[in-house]
């Protein structure tokens, strides 16, 4: 581990023996039945939700096969994924804050942060999101009975305070309860919150009465130059949650299970869940997500290693294929938030709220028309997204420079992305 205390970065290794990126070829997806690979036809690249195009981790297949092979298909018990979590978060981060007796097992990510919003919310409540974000925010939320309050990112993509703390007053008016609804690392912009800006918000937090629930299921995948810092690990943070998962790291949407974490002051709250949300995970789930997070490290470390690789070959294939494209590095995720609006292709009829993750409009309508790549259309990701399109470049760089340059001719075709 080196002193960022997120991951080593070795060099320049042979991606082809050590990167999970390059390992399986467009042929080899295509026999997939997930959702990434079956939703759009056979000659579009698909470039658009969370899925990674890898390989299992070798230790997490083994947990697999060893499960089936014992027929351990029963329901989850027992404290070993916490247990997995904390020693990961050790390690990782230098976070010895995860105590076992203050988490719980959930179904997912998105449905951990529901409960948790019951716990601490009531209907009608108001639930603050900075967007552009992750689309299931508005949608889960609101079929939850609260109310979305939006705080519009800065220029740079990072939070804005001042908008932050309007929203917080918004949300407490009238004297509601409400919560903070943190996105962490940034899903869809790739921003990784530093200490100080978390910091900060904590203190926001504490001053308006607002509960900060923090979506950390990217957590594993910061790359080089950039260092996660868990929520609940800053001053003032002692009354919120983290859920979290080795979903997105690992590529295990599939095997369902995720961990809420309360903090030192929250633990009571957490323990007043129901106990049927409990029963929503699956014992395969269980166990992949407890393997990955106890034994397959170094598969993620070199899973890093390529996706570091991609985010700076994609920029150079932005640059020579869509120049008129605002392309900022991530500093986290598997994702790209790609700024079109130069290029022409959405008008004000193109909505500006979010909307399901099938909806198109815009580029994304364009590039998957006329380029064959389907990419996640930036209004679904509510206000400031519309014009704008989200690219998971988890994928090999041979797909990567087939897609880009394919959105090149297409944008081109249109008489507004000039070469250079």
């Amino acid at each position: 581990m080196n002193a960022s205390g997120n991951h080593p970065h070795s060099g320049s290794a042979d991606r082809s023996r050590t990167d999970p990126l390059v390992q399986l070829s467009v042929e080899q997806l295509r026999r997939r039945t997930s959702m990434k690979w079956r939703v759009h036809p056979a000659d579009v690249l698909p470039l658009w939700v969370a899925e990674m195009d890898v390989p299992l981790a070798p230790a997490v297949a083994e947990a697999l096969h060893r499960a089936v092979d014992l027929g351990d298909t029963g329901y989850p018990h027992g404290t070993a994924y916490a247990e997995a979590f904390a020693a990961f978060a050790a390690r990782r981060w230098r976070w010895d804050g995860v105590r076992v007796e203050n988490t719980a097992i959930v179904p997912d990510v998105m449905t951990g942060i529901v409960e948790v919003l019951r716990l601490i919310t009531g209907p009608g409540d108001a639930v603050v999101v900075c967007c552009p974000v992750y689309p299931p925010f508005y949608a889960f939320v609101s079929h939850a009975d609260r109310q979305v309050v939006e705080a519009r990112l800065g220029t740079d993509l990072r939070i804005d305070l001042g908008a932050l703390e309007e929203a917080f007053v918004r949300a407490r008016r009238h004297g509601r309860r409400a919560a903070f609804l943190l996105s962490n690392p940034h899903n869809p912009t790739g921003v990784v919150h530093t200490r100080a800006e978390l910091e900060a918000v904590a203190a926001l937090a504490r001053t308006h009465g607002v509960r900060v629930v923090s979506d950390e299921i990217h957590a594993p995948l910061v790359l080089p130059g950039a260092v996660f810092t868990p929520f609940l690990d800053v001053p003032g943070s002692a009354d919120g949650f983290a859920v979290t998962s080795a979903s997105k790291a690992w590529n295990l949407a599939g095997a369902k299970a995720a961990l809420a974490v309360a903090g030192a002051e929250a633990g009571d709250d957490l323990r007043r869940m129901p106990e049927e949300v409990g029963h929503g995970p699956s014992h395969l789930g269980v166990i992949a997500h407890t393997a990955a997070f106890r034994d397959a490290t170094q598969w993620l470390d070199e899973l890093l290693l390529g996706l570091d690789a991609n985010r700076s070959l994609l920029g150079q294939l932005v640059a020579e294929h869509l120049p008129a494209v605002r392309y900022l590095p991530p500093e986290g995720t598997c994702l790209a938030w790609l700024d079109c609006t130069r290029l022409g292709l959405h008008d004000d009829r193109t909505p500006d709220g979010p909307g399901t993750v099938s909806d198109l409009a815009g580029p994304a309508k364009m590039f998957l028309d006329e380029a064959r790549v389907a990419l996640s259309s930036g209004h679904v990701f509510g206000s400031g997204g519309a014009g704008c399109v989200r690219l998971n470049f988890a994928t090999s760089p041979a797909v990567l420079r087939r897609a880009l340059a394919a959105m090149g001719r297409a944008a081109a075709g249109h008489g507004r992305a000039p070469r250079r």
